[in-house]
């Protein structure tokens, strides 16, 4: 596939006709058809979902910086949680990578001109916006203080904030991740290119693929279990609230149905980015391409069956809390086999440190320690003592800040090039990693060891003795903020100002690389045919002295 790469590094990205300058106005924008258009147009709703979010994260953080609340009240300090939590995981973490890079990839990569259903693309965009704005709706008229699990009875009869709006965005936003996932299967099952077999795929693919499962296979349980709570909080009839005969268990099992493999859907793709990264700045095959690609399938299926771990607490069974204590243990072994992989692909490999390497490294760094630390809460003799506390939270966060995000921002570094044709300034942007990284473990490190002593989380208050892992982790936060700007700025200065990217300024292999930068409207000028492999970088001969 490299030798089908043209040599046009001096060429200006506004020289040839491409999907940015085909066609021009905010029609042409609003009723594009074009893949690459729409996961552009994503992206900037998901940005924008994203400050909002982070200003949420940044106000509680201040507050947290005197043990009795330093800045809000506890009413409005619980309704920042919620509103955090809420729009930075459905809003943000579950579309951020399938709806903006698997948009403007998969067809590239596996040889199409487009997706299989290019009006049901736009149209998921506009039900994701509309979504939006029922969420932004609840927000300006005095938020939620619900916690984005919307625990009942307290979200269905108790709380008097504007939880049905709120849930209707969710529940809106959530046929968008269903239109997008159908469209992706389709896609990736009917378009490939020809020569691109399934074991030529790239290993992005294979992991857009096993998200769109979840997706389609997921996203209706939370999207009627929210349908559920609505009806029981306008109509009031019994169905999680036990005043009135409703089981709260029951929303539970519900919600962690969808939302443990939801955890999924926001790791996953940012698996099968650093996939892409290890192998392209490591100038290396994949270790096992075999054994990664079916691992993402593995996480796909055996996550939904691990949703007990969020009830040990609750009273369940023993027998069920021991059967998905083991469960929870055997979901972690396919994403073992990924970091095994990606460090033996990385072995006597010619790396490169260039800014997308670095989030992949940091990737794996984060995403192991939040993996391991995940052991603790898969077993219920530690989860007792740290169910509920700020150990959780940091947890979390290890996996999806420090594994989505960061996988995310990698993907964007990587490709943003392909997109804009443009460059951006290598030395910012390495430094911004640097920033990113020290910022996120300044901020949520101490949180374990504040949840190992017992602090519990969404409490906007805490023991003096508390206060300086606290203070800790607000700076933390401060330097992780910058370091979220800074890529901000650069991007957009790159947009206009970058210098020529050319087609392939990284050396990579695979059929996006093929194509000019930016890609033309059809994706390619000519038909593509694959008589490769995925990631045949040549093997450099080690021989021994």
């Amino acid at each position: 596939m490299s030798t089908a790469i043209a040599d046009i590094h001096e060429t200006p990205a506004e020289s040839h006709v491409n999907y940015l300058n085909a066609t021009y106005g905010i029609k042409s924008w609003l009723l594009t058809l074009d893949h690459k258009r729409i996961g552009l147009l994503y992206l900037g709703t998901i940005t924008v979902m994203f400050l909002i979010g982070g200003v949420a994260a940044v106000l509680m953080r201040l507050n947290l910086i005197e043990p009795t609340g330093a800045l809000v009240e506890p009413d409005t300090y619980n309704k920042l949680f919620s509103i955090h939590g809420i729009i930075m995981v459905f809003f943000f973490l579950v579309p951020s990578i399938p709806a903006t890079l698997g948009n403007f990839l998969i067809p590239i990569m596996i040889g199409a001109r487009d997706v299989a259903f290019p009006r049901l693309n736009l149209m998921s965009w506009y039900v994701f916006v509309t979504g939006c704005f029922f969420a932004l709706y609840a927000v300006a008229a005095g938020g939620v203080d619900t916690g984005w699990t919307f625990y009942p009875p307290f979200s269905s009869s108790y709380s008097h904030t504007h939880v049905v709006a709120m849930a209707l965005g969710i529940f809106i936003a959530g046929f968008s991740s269903i239109l997008t996932g159908l469209n992706f299967i389709v896609t990736i099952h009917k378009m490939r290119a020809p020569g691109m077999t399934w074991f030529r795929l790239p290993l992005f693919i294979w992991a857009m693929y096993a998200t769109s499962l979840i997706f389609v296979l997921g996203t209706p349980v939370i999207a009627v279990t929210l349908l559920l709570l609505g009806a029981e909080r306008l109509l009031h009839v019994g169905i999680f609230d036990p005043a009135i005969g409703g089981d709260p268990l029951l929303f539970q099992h519900l919600f962690w149905f969808y939302s443990h493999p939801a955890v999924y859907i926001m790791i996953l793709p940012g698996m099968g980015i650093i996939s892409e990264l290890i192998t392209a700045f490591s100038r290396k095959k994949i270790f096992g391409y075999s054994f990664v690609a079916f691992s993402s399938l593995a996480i796909a299926i055996i996550s939904f069956v691990v949703w007990g771990h969020h009830m040990f607490v609750t009273g369940q069974s023993i027998y069920a809390g021991l059967v998905f204590s083991v469960l929870s243990f055997v979901v972690a072994i396919p994403s073992a086999v990924k970091v095994f992989n990606w460090t033996a692909t990385l072995y006597k490999g010619s790396i490169s440190y260039e800014a997308p390497m670095l989030y992949a490294l940091g990737f794996i760094g984060l995403f192991t320690l939040g993996g391991l630390t995940g052991l603790f809460l898969a077993s219920l003799a530690t989860d007792v003592h740290l169910n509920g506390t700020y150990f959780i939270v940091a947890h979390f966060h290890y996996i999806m800040v420090g594994g989505a995000i960061m996988a995310y921002m990698g993907g964007l570094h990587y490709w943003w090039p392909k997109i804009t044709g443009r460059m951006y300034p290598d030395l910012w942007a390495r430094f911004a990693a640097l920033v990113i990284f020290v910022g996120f473990n300044l901020t949520f490190f101490p949180q374990f060891v504040l949840g190992y002593l017992g602090m519990p989380r969404r409490y906007g208050v805490y023991p003096e003795e508390f206060q300086v892992l606290n203070v800790l982790s607000s700076a933390g936060a401060s330097i992780l903020a910058i370091g979220y700007v800074i890529p901000l700025v650069y991007f957009f200065w790159s947009w206009n100002y970058g210098p020529p990217a050319g087609p392939n300024p990284w050396g990579a292999t695979g059929l996006e690389w093929t194509t000019s930068s930016p890609p033309p409207t059809e994706n390619f000028e000519h038909s593509v045919i694959v008589t490769e492999d995925a990631y045949n970088y040549p093997t450099a001969d080690v021989t021994s002295e």
